[in-house]
């Protein structure tokens, strides 16, 4: 199963790329459940990453994927537009996922 991207920013598309993760930019909430609908029946794709600004931009259209459909699974993510303080979660990620703190 493979990872993919929806972001409203080409930072995070890159910073993704570079650890391997495929991925668009999107702005329109038509483009986003187009591309939805598109990796929700991709076999393929078992895991949907997306930005916190996007999710905020069309919160209807992607509940409606993640309850109403059992794969992929769809993560929000922060990036460097979103509300929260990036580097504090950053370093929570870190901390969880190998125990270190930095």
């Amino acid at each position: 199963m493979k990872f993919f991207l929806l972001s409203d920013n080409i930072d995070t598309q890159i910073g993704m790329r570079l650890a391997g993760i495929e991925g668009i930019v999107l702005h329109e909430k038509k483009e986003i459940a187009q591309k939805l609908e598109d990796i929700c029946n991709d076999p393929e794709y078992g895991i949907i990453l997306i930005t916190e600004k996007l999710m905020k931009r069309c919160p209807e259209i992607i509940y409606d994927f993640k309850l109403n459909r059992k794969r992929p699974l769809i993560v929000e993510i922060p990036d460097r537009h979103g509300t929260s303080n990036i580097s504090d979660t950053i370093t929570q990620y870190i901390y969880e996922a190998i125990g270190i703190q930095i």
